[in-house]
């Protein structure tokens, strides 16, 4: 072999690729591989366990009473919706979803108001007695709202708003003011100061201040109490017994329990009437949650 031969076999020992064994560039280890897959197993069979029931409610409710005592945990053999024809309308199932809607659109809508106007001054001011107001919306958050119901009661009572809708709207907005003041208090008071600034500066009322500058910009609070006021109140069982006296006036909850009966219960109506009561939480929970999480990362990205 020459000796240009010999330059040319260094020459492509030299241009191979070698194995890199640093440190930085090793494999990584099995643990790390292996815990992705375990948190993505863990996560799948929590939504299993947590979606059974919810499952199991939507395919009694399109069988016949007689087949689920049977076979409880059985398939229906056709797609029956009789079950949702004698809730809806041989029930006056529809009267109650109107009323829960009713009561519950409008307690949430004047609770986040009043949250709103209270909240701002809380976080963005600083005055004397503001520390001692904190602290009473935050007693709200610590005294069960049900250990009131007597003095509620008498005051409901005095007012003539025993067995009416407007009492329990009023009952059910306070009961969610303080965890919502208790939030948008958190957020007004973590905006940053140049913003009001700048619009006093250009001639901004403190009213036109709230409503164009602070306001928008905790859209992502106002979604999180209301979900938070929303699902509470529309699942409530307890006020609506006790406040009101007419078929007609009550919510979802009281209307359930006209399915069950002290000898006998059909469960295949009461499975459909409780699937209509839980579609629309289904609905907002996942409109709201999309709503969150969108204006959480336009926040974090500017």
């Amino acid at each position: 072999m020459t000796t240009a031969d010999l330059s040319r076999v260094h020459d492509v020992a030299r241009s191979a690729p070698r194995p890199d064994n640093s440190p930085g560039q090793s494999q990584k280890p099995a643990r790390d591989r292996v815990a992705p897959i375990a948190i993505g197993l863990l996560l799948w069979g929590y939504a299993a366990v947590a979606l059974g029931p919810l499952l199991l409610m939507l395919v009694g409710s399109l069988r016949e009473s007689r087949d689920i005592f049977d076979d409880p945990l059985g398939l229906p053999t056709s797609l029956d919706v009789s079950n949702y024809r004698t809730v809806w309308a041989d029930a006056s199932f529809s009267t109650f979803f109107l009323n829960s809607v009713i009561v519950t659109v409008s307690a949430v809508a004047l609770g986040t108001v009043v949250s709103l106007l209270a909240a701002y001054p809380l976080g963005r001011y600083q005055f004397r007695g503001a520390g001692l107001l904190s602290a009473y919306f935050i007693a709200g958050m610590m005294l069960p709202i049900r250990l009131g119901i007597v003095p509620i009661f008498y005051l409901l009572a005095s007012l003539g708003l025993v067995d009416s809708r407007f009492g329990l709207v009023l009952v059910y907005a306070a009961s969610g003011i303080p965890f919502s003041v208790f939030v948008l208090s958190a957020f007004y008071r973590g905006l940053p100061a140049e913003l009001e600034e700048a619009a006093r500066i250009d001639g901004a009322s403190e009213f036109r201040i709230f409503r164009t500058v602070m306001l928008p910009l905790v859209r992502p609070a106002i979604a999180t109490v209301v979900l938070f006021q929303l699902v509470p109140l529309w699942n409530d069982f307890f006020f609506p017994l006790v406040l009101l006296r007419s078929t007609e006036k009550a919510t979802i909850p009281i209307g359930l329990t006209q399915f069950f009966g002290q000898f006998q219960t059909d469960w295949a109506v009461l499975f459909a009437g409780l699937v209509v009561a839980t579609v629309p939480l289904v609905l907002l929970f996942l409109v709201a949650t999309k709503q969150i999480i969108a204006g959480l990362t336009a926040g974090m990205g500017k």
